[in-house]
């Protein structure tokens, strides 16, 4: 079990950060599953101790190192908008694409069966993503105003999640500008496009 540190400490900062680098350089070598808390602690240069400190095991570090670059993806995409209209929407799935294509390239070898692990984390980041835009007043304008809001905006992660989760699977055989830009009518009408 992880110890409460004090996040702001710069050795706390120094030493997530070098074991984070750790399991950064070992992902490019290695599958994750055959990483190992030991070979991040001896390529941190640290004692499994220190590392259990800060992490509770592997997965946390990757969950951390994910939701990182997850952030810094779609913070660098929608760092200028300040409403939720079709163009952030569209930075915000062109954020999920690039997102998915890092992750592969990351872990080459075992996408497959990592992207799955932290799409609940994903969809839900991008649903309060999404509902960091809309208006608070807008939410409780009506007894069913936020419910109606809530499902809007878990339809709307979950599509761009899956949608480009499956492009990127499937090879990314367009760029993710034109994909983003051939799927948008979909992600803006729904079933009206399916319908009409």
């Amino acid at each position: 079990m992880t110890m409460k540190k004090n996040e702001a400490d710069p050795r706390v900062v120094r030493t997530r950060r070098l074991l984070q680098d750790a399991f950064d350089s070992l992902i490019q070598e290695k599958d994750f599953e055959s990483i190992t808390v030991r070979d991040i602690a001896e390529r941190a240069t640290v004692n499994r101790t220190t590392f259990y400190a800060h992490f509770v095991d592997k997965f946390e570090i990757l969950e951390a190192k994910l939701m990182e670059s997850f952030m810094t993806i779609i913070n660098r995409r929608i760092s200028c908008h300040e409403v939720l209209n079709e163009e952030t929407i569209q930075s915000i799935f062109l954020g999920v694409c690039d997102f998915h294509k890092g992750l592969s390239t990351m872990c080459k070898r075992r996408y497959e069966s990592l992207g799955p692990v932290f799409e609940i984390q994903i969809k839900e980041k991008i649903q309060t993503i999404l509902l960091s835009f809309i208006d608070k007043d807008k939410m409780l304008s009506s007894p069913n105003a936020q419910f109606l809001l809530n499902t809007a905006s878990i339809m709307l992660s979950w599509g761009m999640y899956g949608a480009a989760y499956v492009w990127n699977n499937e090879g990314r055989l367009i760029s993710a500008e034109s994909f983003v830009k051939q799927t948008m009518p979909l992600v803006m009408n729904g079933a009206k496009e399916l319908l009409g």
